[in-house]
């Protein structure tokens, strides 16, 4: 009789642990459904995101040169394409 007590006790340790893996997944899937929806959708115009999204799309050159970390292209290079 000892064992099958025993069998019962790990089956249902095991549905325990199967559903609490299977909570943790949902509520990960969850999360990431979430947070990729938001960043799918452009900020508005009046939200600060929206003015760094500005600001980083009218900066397309060399960031490092703008930061004069580096220095930037030459005329040269500029007027050859």
């Amino acid at each position: 009789m000892k064992g099958a007590r025993d069998h019962i006790q790990t089956l249902q340790r095991l549905k325990v642990g199967l559903i609490g893996l299977a909570a943790v997944v949902l509520l990960i899937g969850l999360a990431s459904a979430i947070i990729g929806s938001t960043s799918r959708t452009p900020p508005a115009p009046g939200e600060p995101a929206a003015n760094m999204v500005l600001a980083n799309e009218a900066g397309q050159g060399e960031p490092l040169a703008e930061l004069g970390a580096a220095p930037g292209p030459s005329n040269e290079q500029i007027a050859a394409p």
